[in-house]
């Protein structure tokens, strides 16, 4: 396997709640793309960085759609989501690695943009589920990118340029990590305060057992409610932590802890951990204490 797989994109799942969470990420100062509705039923709206973004995918009210996975599962930080030049390989890869499922599948939604409505297309292919229980994990193969990363989706005012790090928390945190390693054809690290973490171009997976979770988040943490593992928070890097920290107030449902070089936030709605930090110089932020 080679060993530039990159982050391509996270997946907030919100089901039938996307007007609330597109509102709310505005006000939290995110440039959202207009909502996309997918040929296989689900809809959704995005946040566009550099070359990453973070994704709110909802279920259209009273339709029937083909999404089984996003049915049954919670709401929360839902999916974690790789590039891939061509999935037909990566189906091979995953066949090898014996954590193939589905074989490769096509979609595609209308983009409105300054030239009339273009169709933007995809294929994807996911990792078994019950491989990684904390949710969904898949590689985007991405035929039209020139419809999906826009100058002017992608510039916001809390200054995020991209997602630096994802966390995972599992009960069993060594198998977890070992299994990303296989997946992504890397070596798994213990960084300095003994977390386990899986390092790709430009982002890495910090793989956390339950206590390690808390430590690092406190009460803002999700609860894991008997769950072998989550997806446990999404880290953004910002260009200037203060344009986030403006930006909150009294905002319903977000709880806010403020640290001296990062920020850290609670959507009660969709019970999801997001973390800010300064990133000028685009180096990963080590510092996981509380």
């Amino acid at each position: 396997m080679p060993s530039a797989d990159r982050l391509d994109h996270t997946v907030l799942n919100v089901k039938f709640n996307l007007d609330t969470a597109a509102t709310l990420f505005g006000k939290l100062g995110f440039t959202l793309t207009p909502r996309g509705y997918h040929s296989h039923g689900s809809m959704n709206q995005l946040m566009m960085f550099g070359t990453d973004y973070l994704e709110l995918i909802g279920i259209p009210e009273g339709k029937t759609i083909e999404r089984k996975d996003l049915q049954d599962a919670p709401i929360g930080i839902n999916g974690i989501v790789f590039k891939a030049l061509n999935v037909d390989d990566i189906y091979a890869r995953l066949q090898s690695a014996r954590f193939d499922g589905d074989p490769p599948k096509a979609f595609h939604r209308p983009v409105n943009i300054k030239d009339g409505q273009r169709d933007a297309k995809f294929r994807t292919v996911t990792v078994r589920s019950g491989i990684f229980p904390g949710g969904r994990v898949y590689y985007c193969e991405h035929s039209t990118p020139e419809l999906v990363w826009r100058p002017e989706w992608q510039s916001h005012a809390n200054g995020v340029i991209s997602m630096q790090e994802f966390v995972t928390v599992a009960r069993d945190a060594d198998g977890e990590a070992e299994r990303f390693s296989t997946l992504l054809d890397t070596e798994p690290e213990i960084d300095p305060n003994g977390a386990r973490c899986v390092t790709l171009d430009g982002c890495r997976i910090t793989v956390l057992t339950f206590d390690q979770y808390s430590d690092r988040y406190g009460k803002l943490a999700s609860i894991m409610g008997g769950r072998d593992a989550i997806f446990g928070a999404v880290v953004f890097a910002t260009k200037d932590l203060s344009m986030l920290n403006d930006l909150l107030g009294d905002l319903d449902g977000v709880v806010t802890h403020f640290h001296s070089d990062r920020t850290v936030i609670r959507l009660d709605a969709f019970d999801a951990v997001l973390e800010f930090v300064n990133n000028k110089a685009g180096k990963l932020s080590r510092d996981i204490s509380a």
